[in-house]
């Protein structure tokens, strides 16, 4: 027998489970179903597909065993099985990236760790919730050699030989002191009614009954052994026949979710191409979501056998918070991933179903309060969309929304048309350089004295995105740095007069800041502010910074700023009236300085501002 530690994830999860932060308790026989399940879905497959499985016997069946006296509740099914290289990778990791910064969130609130947990996925450590002690004894198909697994929940567990003489696996749950109402046959067949009823495959109970003669006398016990559950895939019925709360119950168990669905789409196609899809879209977004490793949310079937849970080929990537099924009737059974991606009949199931998505989306949309929600949660990811969905771009940017110059709310683009001014010609937008506020940029200024809104694109995706948008329903987008937006904005030109007049003072910053800059120029931008800065190209400029963000440092050239200064502001007069060289100096670095931190929120070299300021403050006692 060899011990093991478990991951620091896992001892954390179950250090959350063992202190009961889980309301829902009962839970642990639904997900310890759903994974018996998933097993033989996966040995289902090979008995289709690989030569090697075609000839074993196989009934795929699930049995949960309750044993009163040893105070035992067993799940045993005949599936995939697992060796010890898995029981390792299965029990003893969780195998997810990002896993560690989303366990740190969980800070001690029962009611938010809660639905952390369940945002998470509790799966097989839910078992530890009613269970003092957890033995796994497990075997493949086709090999002779099983082992044991079992573990106390604190810190280690151990892995010995065993001596199964049947596929599959064999979980005990040794139950905690306090939780023998799971002993009850009665209370497990109603919880495997109502959370695993639709599992695919047979689930049967066995326990002891009670016998008495015809005066009430107990004479004995016998076993009992009875189907439970319907045994239907929930996808393959009529919508008529699916009650809302079975609906629910089958995405929990598919997500292994604790929350309700948000919403969901059943469809079932039948023609030329026969296919049968259920869709759901989760309340909360699931920790992997901005991941690269996200897990997929959607499962495989043809012919109602499992094919895969694993192919991300199944939605576009902008879609990877649905979860669901799809069932095909055309594909063939040996399907393989390669052959996946490059299906036509997948092709076009994947490309009606982004339409069925959107569609039940834009049902959501049609109601601003309860659209928000599902928007905060999932309207990063629509954007993605943008940048690649050319066939459905148009319904997604009516989906989207951004930050709003007048009141900081999120609208439309939609919305904003509505409100356009009788003559204006474009949607004006304001592209942030980071992720820090930009409702107080003082390229603004000159929007908001005259009553025009102005979108803020301050989400990092939309300097990815948002430059390759060129308009909506035939009107341009314009950013407000353009000289597009100097022009339609009829802008009033800096006079020749002025030019003459701030020549000098010019020329001082252009040679006091030399290569921190790409120029220095007068500007009829701004209203009350002396300066600001503008790049030539600024949504190159949004990337780089975002690659920063990223940590791809590389050889990212560094984008040099123009700035721009207000000949009517009082500051601008003082120093043209003041003719001193070497204060227009001083200052040419602060007017830098202050724009610079206006925009990114942060400065370079910060000491130098602050003793440049301290310098100016203390001449100006």
């Amino acid at each position: 027998m060899s011990k093991h530690s478990f991951q620091t994830e896992v001892n954390q999860l179950l250090d959350l489970m063992i202190h009961s932060l889980y309301s829902n308790k009962e839970i642990f026989l639904r997900e310890l179903i759903s994974n018996a399940s998933d097993a033989l879905e996966k040995l289902q497959y090979l008995t289709h597909t690989d030569d090697a499985y075609k000839n074993l016997e196989f009934t795929p069946k699930i049995e949960i065993c309750i044993n009163e006296n040893a105070k035992t509740i067993s799940v045993i099914d005949n599936g995939i099985g697992m060796n010890e290289a898995e029981l390792v990778e299965n029990l003893g990791t969780i195998a997810r990236s990002g896993t560690k910064g989303f366990l740190n969130n969980m800070v001690g609130d029962k009611k938010k760790d809660s639905a952390l947990i369940g945002q998470f996925g509790v799966g097989f450590y839910s078992a530890f919730m009613v269970a003092k002690e957890v033995h796994v004894v497990s075997r493949k198909p086709l090999v002779e050699e099983s082992h044991l697994w079992k573990s106390i929940g604190k810190g280690e567990y151990e892995i010995a030989l065993a001596d199964r003489k049947e596929f599959g696996s064999h979980i005990t749950l040794f139950l905690n002191d306090d939780e023998e109402e799971f002993l009850s046959h009665y209370r497990l067949s109603e919880i495997i009614r109502r959370y695993s009823d639709h599992i695919p495959f047979p689930i049967f109970l066995r326990y002891q009954k009670k016998e008495y003669d015809k005066e009430g006398k107990e004479t004995g016990e016998k076993e009992q052994y009875e189907q439970v559950n319907k045994a239907s895939a929930l996808w393959r019925l009529a919508k008529s026949e699916i009650s809302e709360e079975e609906y629910k119950e089958f995405y929990k168990s598919l997500s292994h979710d604790s929350s309700d669905p948000l919403c969901w789409v059943h469809t079932k196609v039948e023609g030329g191409l026969e296919y049968t899809t259920l869709f759901y879209i989760p309340q909360k977004a699931p920790f992997d979501l901005y991941r690269p490793d996200y897990r997929s949310g959607v499962k495989l079937y043809v012919k109602r056998v499992f094919i895969t849970d694993d192919d991300k080929e199944l939605l576009p990537t902008y879609l990877r918070f649905v979860r669901g099924v799809i069932d095909s009737e055309d594909l063939p059974l040996n399907v393989s991933r390669e052959i996946l991606q490059q299906n036509r009949i997948l092709a076009n199931i994947k490309s009606a179903s982004v339409k069925k998505i959107l569609g039940e989306i834009e049902e959501i949309a049609k109601d601003k309060e309860r659209y928000k929600p599902f928007y905060d949660e999932f309207g990063r990811v629509l954007k993605e969309g943008l940048y690649g969905d050319f066939e459905n771009r148009d319904r997604l940017l009516n989906l989207v929304r951004f930050s709003s110059s007048v009141n900081g709310e999120q609208v439309s683009f939609k919305e904003y048309k509505e409100r356009m001014q009788e003559n204006q010609k474009a949607i004006y937008y304001l592209l942030a350089q980071n992720n820090q506020s930009i409702g107080d940029s003082p390229m603004l200024e000159r929007f908001r004295k005259k009553g025009i809104e102005v979108l803020l694109f301050d989400e990092e995706i939309d300097a990815i995105v948002m430059p390759n948008i060129q308009e909506y329903e035939h009107t341009k987008l314009v950013s407000i740095n353009s000289k597009e937006a100097d022009e339609e904005f009829i802008l009033e030109s800096v006079s020749a007069e002025e030019q003459e007049k701030f020549k000098d003072l010019i020329a001082t910053f252009r040679e006091e800041l030399g290569e921190k800059v790409e120029d220095v120029v007068l500007s009829k931008k701004l209203v009350s502010s002396p300066a600001c800065i503008v790049y030539k190209d600024e949504s190159s400029i949004a990337i780089k910074n975002l690659m920063r963000q990223m940590g791809q440092f590389g050889d990212i050239p560094e984008g040099k700023p123009i700035l721009e200064i207000n000949p009517e502001h009082p500051i601008l007069i003082r120093l043209l009236l003041c003719n001193d060289n070497h204060k227009n100096a001083e200052y040419a670095h602060l007017l830098l300085e202050q724009a610079l931190l206006l925009e990114n929120g942060t400065l370079k070299e910060p000491t130098s501002f602050i003793q440049r300021m301290n310098r100016i403050l203390e001449k100006s006692i």
